[in-house]
């Protein structure tokens, strides 16, 4: 039993991906690959990742959205999860960044378990509600710009099924959250964000020291 959850030290933090991933030898080179890159910091972090792997093998999923796609490492170790009819649309606006994780999605052989959507999200999500998809997806990964997170979660609720799960990265925002001389757009945002769906009812909301910090929602019926 503990009171609060602990501080990770480097060495935890090793820990903690050496004994709770389940990384395929893809998926490592893929983050060894940015571990340098200028904005590799995007992307999602192992032990996250596998979280969200868990939660496609818990909830059952067959139907996946992901906002936000960087280089596709989330998108990979979510549709590796996927049964063979499962399919996952992931919308990012770069379509540099959907040409280099569809290389990397075909490397790792889950190109066919995965859509690829360029352009702004909302305008996918909306399309997708609009086509009479509501209600049809198992979960929504969220980890593109904050200041629209918050848009993406509601439209996320017309589309995720009650009981499935809407994941909302970077809620820690490195910590800025909690700094009272932190101003930016993105922060001020994200504190908006969890003040608001910590009491919205409906959804039941949790907030996890994983990563950059994961907000994790489920539509209530």
């Amino acid at each position: 039993m503990s009171r609060e959850t602990i501080g990770l030290t480097g060495a935890m933090q090793q820990w903690v991906v050496d004994h709770g991933t389940d990384e395929t030898d893809v998926a490592v080179q893929l983050r060894t690959a940015m571990a340098d890159h200028p904005e590799g910091g995007m992307q999602t972090s192992p032990e996250q990742a596998q979280l969200l792997r868990t939660l496609v093998h818990v909830t059952g999923a067959q139907r996946i959205l992901e906002v936000g796609v960087f280089t596709g490492y989330s998108a990979m170790l979510m549709a590796s999860a996927l049964p063979p009819t499962g399919t996952l649309i992931a919308c990012d606006i770069s379509e540099h960044w959907l040409a280099t994780a569809r290389t990397w999605w075909a490397r790792a052989g889950v190109s066919d378990r995965i859509e690829s959507r360029c352009g702004p999200a909302i305008d996918t999500l909306q399309a997708l509600i609009d086509d009479g998809h509501a209600g049809t997806f198992d979960m929504l990964y969220i980890d593109a710009d904050k200041t629209s997170s918050d848009a993406y979660c509601e439209v996320g609720l017309t589309l995720v099924r009650p009981g499935g799960v809407i994941a909302i990265d970077n809620m820690f925002r490195g910590g800025r959250v909690v700094d009272a001389h932190a101003d930016d757009e993105s922060t001020v945002a994200t504190r908006a964000l969890a003040a608001k769906w910590s009491a919205d009812p409906r959804v039941c909301w949790s907030l996890l020291p994983i990563g950059d910090g994961l907000g994790v929602m489920t539509p209530l019926a």
